[in-house]
């Protein structure tokens, strides 16, 4: 495996470590409309790219590639559909977390791999190999026992995974610095949440009092980390590695969901979860220098 896939694995890897406990931090200010949250989320995302980007010594490559961006519609277009496919997921995500729907979540981010694999091999006509196969199938067994045991067609879980999948498709066609799509994707939202926020909201929770407000300033900086750690690994590796993944995040939520909230988890569920485990495994294994010396080398030296 080369360096720089190895430095993508680890750079998503942090953010779906990130993601997978994000929830905790949602859950704490729940007093607070979830519309709310998201509009303050992109301001301050905002707010902090651009300071990060200020004292990085990076201003003059963010105006550099937002000239460039605008000379070129087809780039300009995906950098604004990227900004509405993230920031109406966040939404999404926000209001199922804090009105007690953490299992589907959950079940949201474990079809997204699937659908990320699916978007690699077809639209980027991406190759997978005999151990991503074995992985994709075994996901997708254990999804389908996921998605018949919740009861019903799971609204909230598909608009989770299928707006998050087409995001990571459209950063992966960016071809523009990681801070500053990043920067970019919020600037591009933040008049329209400053509308809603000056003129449409009843403000419940920021300037109220010292935690929720402290907690409102600082989701600009939980929401940009892992989306900055996300943007820098799925430009080094295949859309389908991104999708496989992903499975840290769900998993972190479904743990949350039983442990911390004592949601129920059910031996059904741990079915599932094991076909899951056992894709997550096989993917890990197809990525270590023993399975690259003991398979890919000796079908190297038989061909």
């Amino acid at each position: 495996m080369k360096s720089e896939e190895k430095n993508g694995i680890v750079y998503v890897t942090v953010a779906y470590l990130i993601w997978g406990i994000l929830p905790i931090y949602w859950h704490s200010i729940k007093n607070i409309p979830s519309e709310q949250i998201l509009a303050h989320r992109v301001v301050w995302a905002f707010v902090f790219m651009f300071l990060l980007l200020r004292f990085t010594g990076n201003m003059g490559l963010f105006f550099k590639q937002t000239k460039e961006l605008w000379a070129k519609p087809k780039q300009f277009f995906l950098l604004v559909t990227a900004a509405f496919l993230v920031s109406g997921n966040w939404g999404i995500y926000i209001w199922a977390v804090n009105h007690g729907h953490l299992v589907e979540t959950s079940l949201g981010y474990y079809i997204n791999p699937l659908v990320s694999v699916l978007l690699g091999v077809v639209i980027l006509k991406e190759k997978l190999s005999k151990p991503q196969i074995i992985s994709f199938l075994l996901a997708l067994i254990g999804v389908l026992i996921m998605t018949i045991n919740f009861g019903k067609l799971p609204y909230v879980a598909f608009a989770l995974a299928f707006s998050f999948a087409f995001y990571g498709l459209v950063k992966k066609m960016i071809v523009i610095d990681t801070a500053v799509s990043l920067a970019l994707e919020t600037f591009v939202v933040t008049p329209f949440v400053l509308i809603y926020l000056l003129f449409f909201s009843t403000n419940v929770g920021f300037g109220k009092n010292i935690f929720d407000t402290t907690m409102l300033l600082l989701s600009g900086a939980v929401t940009a980390i892992p989306l900055f750690y996300f943007g820098k690994g799925a430009i080094r590796i295949p859309l389908s590695t991104v999708g496989f993944l992903q499975y840290i995040a769900p998993t972190g939520m479904l743990l949350l969901g039983v442990l911390a909230y004592h949601e129920k988890f059910e031996l059904i569920q741990f079915f599932a979860f094991s076909f899951i485990w056992a894709s997550l495994a096989v993917f890990t294994a197809s990525k270590t220098k023993w399975y690259e010396r003991k398979f890919i080398s000796k079908a190297n030296l038989n061909s």
